[in-house]
């Protein structure tokens, strides 16, 4: 299939400054806590088809922000991600699969050394040429993911039932990327 309006060939490279790793997760079986990732870096090797093309994507897993330093401290550590032995996590596409303007990413997703299969279903939202020349491109995506899988396995059981953390993550991605420059 051929790439969508404006999507030219080349290496794209995430705009760190607009662009969000997001998650939610429920907490104690009655909320939800968002937060996001504040630090990536991600590529997208464009081809001349979906098929020929190619993305990458490193994720610090100390910019881990839910909005509440006890918890981000307690997520950063053993419990959870273990920053200071696994600093990133990454993401690397095996296979994109085109649908018109949504695509299927199917990739390997690392998490604290362990690597899954995920398939990222995305929207592709255009392309613009913003003000000061740069072409940037948007994409939206979203996945859901078992934290166990990956060794995040950390909870507390509750009095009347159930666990403090859900095991379904869900993570959202909200991302520009800037075209290369010629």
């Amino acid at each position: 299939m051929t790439l969508p309006h404006g999507l030219t060939p080349g290496t794209w490279t995430l705009d760190g400054a607009h662009s969000e790793i997001g998650f939610t997760v429920r907490h104690a079986g009655i909320s939800k806590v968002r937060g996001r990732f504040n630090d990536a870096t991600a590529t997208v090797s464009v081809g001349s088809t979906a098929a020929d093309t190619t993305a990458t994507a490193v994720v610090k897993t100390a910019s881990f922000d839910s909005g509440d330093a006890n918890r981000d401290g307690h997520v950063k550590g053993a419990d959870f991600f273990d920053v200071e032995k696994f600093p990133e996590m990454t993401f690397e596409a095996t296979s994109i699969e085109a649908k018109g303007d949504e695509f299927d990413v199917t990739g390997n997703l690392t998490i604290k050394g362990v690597t899954q299969p995920v398939t990222i279903e995305t929207e592709f939202n255009g392309v613009a040429v913003d003000p000061f020349g740069a072409t940037r491109a948007g994409l939206s995506g979203e996945t859901t993911i078992s934290r166990k899988d990956f060794g995040l396995t950390w909870n507390a059981v509750l009095e009347a039932g159930g666990v403090l953390v859900s095991d379904k993550v869900v993570i959202t991605l909200d991302l520009a990327f800037v075209a290369p420059q010629a």
